[in-house]
């Protein structure tokens, strides 16, 4: 037997009734909150959009630290960080049978 727990487990037998009734009743009606549902299943747009935030992010970070803070400044520097994602992305669909050519 858990010991830990007893006294919240008196405390909470303790509530009336009523109380517990209104507690329960409330948790249904967050339970059905669209905010609730969006918690459970979350949109997947958004979690791409940060997913690739992060990705351009790391692959800045580490452009600047493998080269110099200076490289930043340079013209190209923006392409450089797009062209690096996307062979990342490349990689990736290709590791997962995802990626086809497509011939123009």
């Amino acid at each position: 037997m858990n010991f830990k727990n007893f006294k919240i487990v008196r405390k909470i037998s303790d509530i009336s009734p009523k109380l517990k009734w209104r507690m329960f009743a409330e948790l249904q009606d967050c339970k059905i909150l669209s905010r609730y549902i969006d918690y459970l299943i979350p949109d997947d747009k958004k979690d791409i959009n940060k997913d690739n935030e992060k990705l351009e992010k790391m692959v800045r970070d580490t452009l600047i630290k493998e080269f110099s803070p200076k490289i930043k400044d340079m013209k190209a520097f923006n392409m450089l960080v797009d062209a690096t994602v996307h062979n990342i992305k490349k990689k990736q669909l290709m590791a997962d049978g995802d990626y086809e050519e497509v011939e123009l």
